[in-house]
């Protein structure tokens, strides 16, 4: 196989295994439909009580928001860290690093690969989801941003999991790892509630991480707010996380070939 075309190679064969394990694909998505059914019921009930309108959302915007924003996480792998660092813990990635393609793209290229059916999925419910329930976006314009974003923020998820994975290379275990980044994606990162909605000192301090990019960016372009920087900040904090997986797996394999795996 020619070293030029395996990410495109790995990465489709993901895709389609994870298209034909449809009983999967069938539970991930019954699951977001419910998450963001509730959540969104949660907002809008929020939204009436103040009056039409939280930190800016409109029950319309509020729940394009919820279901933009569940969808670029519910599609993804949420052991991902854990299974990882097991891999790493068993020397199942020792024994990868025979291979002549490098570790740590093979890896993204196949959870990418993995991902984007279910987030395929889960855009196209929650769009039905949101048109049902709320109606149209107040800007459909911002829509056409919304879906390369969603892209970018799985693929800004899935390497910035492998940075923090890395942590099993000299701890054996990312079960900690795991726990801590899910909570930062919960809140800075805008999954839950949106940035505009936390507490001033939270908010700014949240926006100078990347995870705002791995939710909050969909989920704000979603909404109807035609802001093309997001996509652009997301670009940005991908190509910074990718450096730093990288530097992590590095400095991780030359400590296994040290030790000896």
């Amino acid at each position: 196989m020619s070293r030029r075309r395996w990410p495109e190679v790995t990465a489709g064969t993901a895709a389609l295994r994870a298209v034909a394990e449809r009983g999967g694909l069938a539970i991930a998505l019954v699951f977001y439909v419910l998450v963001v059914a509730v959540l969104a019921a949660l907002w809008r009930a929020a939204v009436d009580s103040n009056g039409g309108e939280v930190a800016g959302y409109t029950v319309v915007a509020i729940t394009w928001y919820a279901a933009m924003a569940e969808a670029v996480t519910v599609s993804l792998n949420q052991r991902m860290i854990r299974e990882i660092g097991d891999d790493i813990g068993s020397g199942a990635v020792a024994v990868e690093l025979l291979r002549p393609a490098p570790v740590l793209g093979v890896r993204v290229a196949g959870a990418l690969g993995r991902t984007l059916p279910r987030l395929a999925a889960c855009c196209a419910a929650g769009a039905v989801l949101g048109l049902v329930t709320a109606g149209v976006p107040e800007r459909p314009a911002a829509l056409a941003l919304a879906v390369p974003s969603a892209v970018l923020a799985v693929a800004c998820n899935i390497v910035a999991q492998h940075a923090f994975a890395g942590v099993a290379f000299w701890w054996r275990d990312a079960g900690s790892a795991w726990f801590l980044y899910q909570k930062l994606v919960f809140i800075v990162g805008g999954m839950l509630i949106p940035l505009e909605a936390l507490p001033g000192w939270l908010e700014a301090t949240a926006r100078l991480l990347p995870f705002r990019a791995m939710a909050y960016a969909p989920a704000r372009l979603a909404a109807g707010h035609v802001e093309p920087v997001l996509l652009l900040e997301q670009v940005a904090w991908l190509a910074l996380l990718a450096l730093a997986a990288g530097a992590v797996f590095r400095a991780g394999e030359r400590r296994l070939q040290v030790v000896g795996g």
